[in-house]
């Protein structure tokens, strides 16, 4: 199922990905810093999902509270509650 997330607190404006028998896949970050969230979205492709949250959540962008990359795993957690 594709799932879309808008983000808050970010650069990125929004983050959409594919949640297959609990398998992360084609994920694709809306704004950000390009090379970053490219490199986040290869990496994690192919992970289990819970997994891509345990190793993303609570990750920090500067000052600021969150990250793309932990929106990225409080997305997958809303994605996984509503399945």
């Amino acid at each position: 199922m594709r799932y879309t997330y808008r983000t808050q607190g970010t650069c990125s404006q929004a983050i959409e990905f594919e949640i297959e028998d609990g398998i992360l896949k084609n994920v694709q970050f809306y704004g950000g810093c390009n090379g970053n969230t490219q490199g986040v979205a290869t990496l994690v492709d192919g992970m289990k999902a819970e997994d891509v949250v345990a190793k993303l959540e609570g990750i920090r962008c500067g000052f600021k509270g969150t990250s793309c990359p932990d929106q990225l795993a409080k997305a997958i957690k809303q994605a996984l509650a509503q399945e």
